[in-house]
């Protein structure tokens, strides 16, 4: 029977910002998403104090003026490089390791059985906390799903202290019966409402729920949570992430926007953002879409599109911003003043398998070599330090109004030198 370890890090925005500013222990901090427009990530003083996830920051001015709450922007740089130091911890207490998400991890603890689970947990807990200051849960159990219920409920639970065993069925119930329907993974608020309209209120419920009742509305999905609720393993470790079928990248801007000069700017950014994203999983692109939206809150909303077939997938910047801003000169209206643009790159394939073309002008070879030094540049560097200068703000006329705000940033403490910490020693 496998073995799953669910490693969550709690609150991680904020326990990043704790980790490199320790007088934010014990005091209610939050942070920000693009734009410093709502709030993404709250410690549980501020979790006590109501604020809510997603609540956009205008509202929660007079909460921050009278608690004190700490306010920042979402530091990216500083919360990517802390996970990728708390996944190398990771590594080293597991064969095989599932990256989720940025702040969480499945393990495969399939050849610890014999090992006191919980102890282990807390080895890994506490080597972690020790080694990067972050904070986890873990919960352990034969399926994914059940793992995620652990986790769950060891960050909830103190007599838990921040892991939980579930891989043995004597507590599995109680701890099931526990958890409401829509903290299961996989359900959605709108099958919440339909679970909850046939009386299924909690995770013990759904385990024992008739699996007609879930094949109508769910499928065989439905049938395979049921199962991995009931401890049968239906989705096993993905230790290689699976392709996309589709990049997006795409910005709501701070204020409208009506100048084709800076929109080109941001379209020429994203379309290179795509670029990136597209070689970092080695595809390539046949199609791309390029859109912009006027304020939906507006009477005379507008949403317009170009799409664009490439006539060989591609993943070379130079020619997705081209055809990008081919694009945009398509859509773009003047004196109509705009909120959001972005680019979607479609009909995606593997690099080594592009079928190319004789009349094609671009020399692939050649654009390959040029891709490859430039992120292996910014990757050593960091992001942006070899750009294209439609992409960088370097146009004239430019004031890269369309460029996302982070007005309460803190310092990229892990991966600038310039803005290392600094100790006082006297």
């Amino acid at each position: 029977m496998p073995i799953f370890a669910l490693v969550d890090c709690n609150n991680f925005y904020v326990s990043c910002e704790r980790v490199f500013n320790p007088r934010l222990v014990g005091r209610p901090v939050i942070v920000l998403s693009n734009n410093d427009g709502c709030a993404v990530a709250r410690s549980n003083e501020a979790k006590a104090l109501g604020i809510g996830m997603g609540e956009p920051a205008f509202k929660l001015e007079e909460i921050i003026r009278k608690h004190g709450v700490e306010v920042f922007s979402s530091n990216y740089a500083l919360y990517g490089d802390m996970s990728r130091r708390v996944m190398r911890t990771l590594a080293r207490f597991t064969p095989a390791l599932e990256v989720y998400s940025i702040d969480e991890a499945f393990l495969d603890l399939d050849g610890f059985a014999r090992r006191d689970l919980d102890m282990y947990g807390r080895e890994i807990k506490s080597t972690v906390e020790r080694w990067t200051g972050i904070p986890i849960s873990v919960g352990i159990a034969p399926t994914k799903t059940l793992a995620k219920l652990a986790a769950h409920l060891a960050k909830r639970s103190a007599k838990a202290a921040g892991v939980l065993d579930l891989s043995g069925p004597e507590y599995r119930d109680r701890a099931l019966a526990a958890v409401p329907v829509g903290k299961v993974w996989g359900v959605g608020r709108r099958l919440e409402e339909y679970l909850r309209g046939h009386g299924i209120d909690n995770a013990l419920a759904l385990k024992n729920a008739a699996p007609e009742l879930l094949r109508r509305k769910m499928g065989v999905v439905g049938l395979r949570l049921r199962d991995e609720l009931n401890g049968i393993c239906r989705y096993p470790l993905e230790e290689a992430p699976p392709r996309k079928q589709s990049v997006t990248v795409s910005r709501t801007f701070k204020g409208e926007i009506a100048s084709l000069t800076e929109l080109a700017e941001a379209v020429s950014a994203y379309a290179a953002a795509g670029a990136e994203k597209l070689r970092a999983q080695r595809s390539v692109a046949g199609v791309l879409v390029v859109y912009l939206m006027t304020n939906r809150f507006k009477n005379d909303y507008l949403y317009d599109s170009a799409t664009i077939r490439l006539p060989v997938k591609s993943s070379y910047t130079a020619e997705l911003i081209g055809r990008a801003l081919e694009g945009l000169r398509k859509i773009h209206r003047p004196g109509r003043s705009y909120k959001k643009a972005g680019i979607l790159l479609q009909d995606l394939g593997r690099e080594d398998m592009v079928q190319a073309s004789f009349f094609d002008p671009v020399d692939r070879r050649k654009a390959a070599r040029l891709m490859q030094a430039v992120d292996t540049v910014n990757g050593r560097m960091g992001s942006g330090t070899v750009n294209y200068a439609a992409a960088a703000g370097l146009m004239p006329g430019s004031c890269r109004s369309w460029k996302t705000s982070f007005k309460r940033l803190s310092g990229s403490f892990t991966t600038n030198w310039k803005q290392l910490p600094e100790v006082n020693c006297g």
